[in-house]
Formats: C-alpha cells, structure tokens, sequence
C-alpha cells in the first residue's frame, strides 16, 4: 500500500471538506448561490460563442437577419456590427467569447464579484442592442413564447439584485426589485396582446419554427402546435392575464411564492416548447435563451419573500411575551 493511500485513509474526511469548502465560496447564501449560478449561464455563453458555426458567415448572417422590419435606427446599427465582425471574425467573435468567459469568472471569484457584475450589465446592454435588436421589440416579431423582451436584459437585473449590499435586493433594493419584477411581466403580459401573439395562428407558427435538435422535441413541439391550430386568440389573453397577474401579485406581496412558482413553470414551458431549450442542441445558440434566467430571477426574487415579517404564530407568540415581560 502507498503512502498516499495511507494518507487518504487516515483523513476519510478529506472529501467532505473540500466539498464544505467550495459550497461556503460559491453557495455560502441564497445570494451567493444566484450569483454563482449566473456566473455559470455566463460561462456557458463563452462556450457557445465559441463553437465552429460562430466563425462562419451563418454568425453575421443571423445578425443582418434581426433588422428585416426593424426602424432604421436599429436595421442600420445591427447592420453595422454584423458587417463589422465580419470582416474580421476570428478576432471580434474569439473577443466576444473571452469577455463573457472573463465576466464568468470575475463573478465566480469573490474579489472581482463587484467588478464583473459591473461588466456583465454593460455587455447585456451591448449584446441586447447588437446581438438582439432590443429583443425584437420594435417590429412584429416579440413574443415571450420565443423569449421576448430579450434574454440578456435579464443579466443585467439580476446582476443589480444580487451586487453585494448590506441588505437584500442589491442595488434596487427589495422593493425597487420588485418592482423591476412586475414591469416585466406587464411588458410580457402586452406583448401577448399584440399581433404576433394574438391572432388565430400565431402561437402555432412560433412552435412550428421553434430550434429543437431532438427529435422527440420537435415531434412534441409539433403535437401541440397541431392541437392548437386556431386557437391562439384566447390561449394568448389567458397568457396576458396570468402574466400580468404573476407580475402584480408578486410586487404586492400576495400569495408570492405562489405565484413566483407559477412563473417558473410557465417559463419552463416556454423554454422547451417555444425556444427549444435555446436551440443549444440545434447548434448556432448563443445563448440559452430566456427561460433558465427567468427561472434564476424568481429565485432570487423568492429568496427575498423568505425574509418578510414572521408569520402570525410568531407574531403573536411575541406580542404575548411582551405583555408578559415584567415592567
């Protein structure tokens, strides 16, 4: 027997601490645990932006496709970078993979946490402008099934709810993080409302043309977009109410666990269904899409609906040992 063997016999607890150790680095809280877990989503970004189809013409191309219908202002911005990169796409998208891998890490190791979250919030601002056309909100195109208003832009909240503060809510506090929550499902709530979402057909075609990579996926996806031929008027203002409804009972504090589980499933679906787990599996994704950040954002919006007032047991435990404390 080794001597090494006898070392890792005589410490059969070596495991365990080293396992104690990393979760008190990376999952030491709740906030922790969303910031580790976001540092992660971006590290997967870097991945994706390097797979092979990122060097190729398909990369521009699927850029220039996002102004079609766009106003000019955006069309012609798009247009630019798509250009822009391209004539030089072995440097600009290997740049684009290492600042997303660099924002990755910079979260993931404490000391540059506050620095990192900084530059995660500037780059989802430039990718939402650049590699999202603003999530295709500005044309008839933007529906939540799909991932509207756009993955990135949910970087870049839950980096400012979870900075590093004194108290919960991050910078926006846990009001202004509700609030933050709530306007988003009401944006989400009108987009169902609006033509790409609610006529007869709409939410059929988005399912028909959802990425998949799967063949059980794409036979799913296509099993429910034939059973909901027609039928998309109402299926969309159900979505409309209950989006809305996940936005205002959560800002309100009424029943918000509830509620924030209600909306990660609804997003989980939305995730599968409409955006093909974000087509990572049909190659090409950048991303993974809206549906995992939505669901890390009801989580960190679900960690601060833990630390409300007592519940009324407790409320009232206490004010009975008030009246029992001697004067």
């Amino acid at each position: 027997m080794s001597t090494r063997s006898v070392e890792l016999r005589g410490r059969p607890d070596a495991g365990h601490s080293a396992l104690a150790r990393a979760r008190a680095y990376f999952a030491s809280d709740s906030r922790r645990t969303a910031q580790t877990a976001l540092g992660l989503i971006w590290l997967l970004d870097g991945g994706l932006q390097f797979q092979a189809f990122m060097y190729s013409k398909g990369f521009p191309n699927m850029l220039i496709g996002l102004t079609a219908g766009q106003p000019s202002w955006i069309a012609s911005s798009v247009g630019w970078a798509a250009h822009t990169a391209g004539h030089n796409l072995a440097v600009y998208n290997t740049l684009f993979a290492l600042i997303q891998v660099t924002i990755a890490l910079g979260i993931l190791y404490r000391p540059t946490l506050r620095l990192a979250l900084a530059a995660s919030c500037a780059w989802a601002l430039v990718v939402w402008w650049f590699g999202e056309a603003f999530g295709m909100m500005f044309m008839t195109m933007a529906s939540p099934l799909t991932g509207a208003p756009g993955a990135v832009l949910i970087y870049a909240l839950i980096a400012l709810i979870v900075w590093p503060t004194a108290g919960p809510g991050g910078l926006l506090g846990v009001r202004g993080s509700r609030i933050a929550w709530c306007s988003l499902w009401l944006v989400m709530a009108y987009l169902w409302l609006q033509a790409p979402s609610a006529n007869p057909n709409a939410i059929s075609a988005a399912l028909y043309a959802a990425p998949s990579g799967m063949a059980w996926l794409s036979s799913l996806q296509i099993d429910i977009a034939n059973s909901i031929t027609g039928a998309g008027v109402p299926i969309a203002f159900a979505l409309a109410a209950i989006s809305a409804a996940i936005g205002i009972a959560v800002a309100a504090d009424w029943r918000a666990k509830q509620f924030l589980i209600a909306a990660v499933v609804l997003n989980l679906a939305y995730w599968v269904l409409g955006q093909g787990f974000g087509g990572i599996f049909a190659g090409g994704a950048t991303d993974p899409n809206a549906g995992p950040l939505f669901v890390l954002l009801s989580y960190v919006i679900y960690t601060q609906v833990t630390l409300q007032k007592p519940a009324p047991a407790a409320r009232r435990s206490a004010k009975l040992d008030e009246v029992a404390a001697p004067a």
